[in-house]
């Protein structure tokens, strides 16, 4: 009998779910917008309504388990939510033992950034590597990494707050109240507020912040015509990805570096940087390292959610 997991991914924006067999393959999707101001009972009714979807589609006993990707800070230790500030109230709130009481499966709770590692090592472009880092680099940034075919969890579970490493000291402010965090120069965010200053000093470009809201899509689309500023602008955040991704390189000396995220839909544009970054100012021994870019795209924390259940299966 083929054997499910179903997957969770609880963001501050959707909660999506899907229901994947042992491949990683999906055979099911589900997903509405979370209501994250309404509280905890609200959004795990919101989870418990998907995951029944399914549970009505596929013998329950085929069912292994629910895993549950979630933004942190989380305890994964003890399955509580520290702080989550896009979620109202998930404040030292017992998430997996309030999951638990109400889909009645064995739940599995994980940081964001460490399911997607997870997926990708399980079923993405970190398949039968021991030793990878994973950067998701989007609104924030955030990610994972596997050391020795183990997971990295650290203290609580913690570990993998990547983009929370200091890049430049006293530098910009970063959402988590510190300065010159990686986050605060190399995520989406600091990637168009960046543009939007720069804009303003340079006549000679196409872009523009009249009338329209400048994202990085836009700055990117404007490289591809030629337009000088866009391109530098291009060139800069590829070399402060560089710089962090050589930070990771030498924390974790894995074989390859993954990267995710709403920048990754770019990554041919930013991968001669970043490389060019990392095989200058890597030590010797660390430039051969490769970048990749996620194999499972905006899945890899969803089907590293349902792999939390696989792998937990397997364990006991």
């Amino acid at each position: 009998m083929s054997r499910f997991a179903i997957g969770i991914d609880l963001g501050g924006t959707q909660v999506r779910a899907a229901l994947v067999d042992e491949r990683g393959n999906i055979y099911q999707r589900s997903e509405e917008r979370t209501d994250a101001e309404a509280g905890p009972d609200r959004v795990l009714d919101q989870i418990r309504v998907l995951a029944d979807k399914f549970l009505s589609v596929c013998d329950p006993a085929a069912i292994v388990g629910i895993g549950v990707s979630a933004p942190g800070p989380l305890d994964t230790n003890t399955g509580t939510a520290l702080d989550i500030p896009t979620l109202r109230g998930f404040s030292n709130y017992p998430l997996q033992e309030e999951l638990q009481k109400r889909l009645r499966l064995p739940v599995k709770l994980e940081n964001d950034g460490i399911a997607a590692a997870i997926g990708e090592w399980q079923f993405g472009a970190g398949r039968g590597v021991a030793n990878l880092v994973y950067v998701t680099v989007s609104t924030g940034i955030g990610g994972g990494a596997i050391a020795d075919g183990r997971v990295v969890r650290g203290r609580k579970g913690m570990a993998g707050h990547v983009g929370h490493m200091s890049i430049v000291p006293d530098g910009e402010l970063c959402p988590c109240g510190n300065k010159g965090c990686f986050e605060a120069y190399a995520s989406g965010t600091a990637f168009a507020k960046r543009a939007r200053a720069r804009v303003v000093e340079y006549s000679k470009t196409s872009l523009s912040i009249d009338g329209e809201t400048l994202d990085s899509r836009s700055v990117f689309a404007a490289a591809a015509t030629g337009d000088p500023l866009a391109n530098r602008l291009v060139d800069e955040e590829a070399e402060i990805l560089g710089r962090g991704f050589t930070n990771l390189l030498h924390i974790f000396s894995p074989e390859i570096v993954i990267m995710g995220g709403g920048l990754s839909h770019q990554f041919e544009r930013l991968r001669p940087g970043i490389q060019a970054y990392m095989a200058r100012w890597a030590m010797p021994a660390f430039r051969d390292v490769k970048v990749v870019r996620s194999a499972l795209g905006q899945n890899s924390g969803l089907v590293g959610a349902a792999a939390l259940a696989f792998l937990a299966q397997r364990s006991t």
